[in-house]
């Protein structure tokens, strides 16, 4: 990335203002001056999609739906497994995002990748069921998140799949099995991210722990672009759809 594309993206993360009414009046305001730079900033940002990718599940010829998958660049991290997925579905509220990844799927020749303009928590694709179900980095810009899950278990088939990365915050006490966070990441890191309407959660990961079969987790810190001294945390999770039911509260 250039210099002055590097500045520009910067601008849009930490001085730009966010305007709109609606959510996805905000996320076009975000994303549409940054999106043809999106990928190349992210890469140094956004850890653990690689993985994640290459990690979760899908039968030969079955669907898969990457909510909030943006520009597309995590299917990348499929490599040749991606001509052997059925159709994939990359559903995004930015329109500026799925313009880049239109274009991604031209180059690739992905003729089994489709862009859809609609919401996470409501969007239901034409095959009623799906096998696998991916949230890279949005579950914390989806502001019914809750939904959202819901909405994915409810088109999981039984034995389908979900895997989630994102940031997150621990709980002050978390369970045995999770990390614990100092009061400085605990509240430095909401209050950060906010300011672009990205709402870090303790209770993401916790919630995923209870509502599918757990096969892969993993939590970490990593560096931040041009905030050397600071580690942010995040999460990767792969769990296992167990029935069809509907989540309860």
């Amino acid at each position: 990335m250039s210099l002055a594309n590097e500045l520009r993206t910067l601008y849009h993360l930490t001085l730009a203002p966010v305007k709109g009414d609606s959510h996805q009046d905000r996320l076009e305001s975000f994303y549409s001056g940054q999106a043809s730079n999106y990928d190349s900033f992210r890469k140094r940002l956004l850890h653990g999609r690689e993985r994640l990718y290459a990690n979760t599940p899908c039968p030969p010829g079955g669907v898969w739906v990457d909510f909030g998958g943006g520009t597309g660049a995590n299917l990348e991290f499929l490599g040749d497994r991606i001509h052997e997925i059925g159709k994939i579905y990359i559903v995004d509220l930015s329109a500026s995002l799925l313009a880049v990844a239109k274009r991604r799927i031209e180059e690739n020749a992905w003729s089994n990748v489709v862009t859809v303009l609609a919401d996470a928590a409501t969007w239901q694709p034409e095959e009623k069921d799906i096998d696998t179900a991916t949230f890279s980095y949005s579950l914390t810009m989806i502001p019914n998140w809750f939904a959202a899950i819901q909405n994915a278990k409810e088109l999981l088939r039984p034995e389908g799949h979900i895997g989630v990365v994102d940031f997150y915050v621990g709980k002050k006490y978390p369970a045995a099995n999770q990390q614990q966070h100092s009061w400085l990441i605990r509240n430095f890191w909401p209050t950060w991210f906010a300011n672009d309407n990205v709402f870090l959660s303790s209770d993401h990961l916790p919630f995923l722990q209870n509502h599918f079969a757990e096969i892969q987790c993993a939590e970490a810190l990593a560096k931040v672009p041009y905030l050397p001294l600071f580690r942010v945390p995040h999460y990767s999770f792969i769990g296992r759809n167990q029935d069809a039911t509907k989540i309860k509260d």
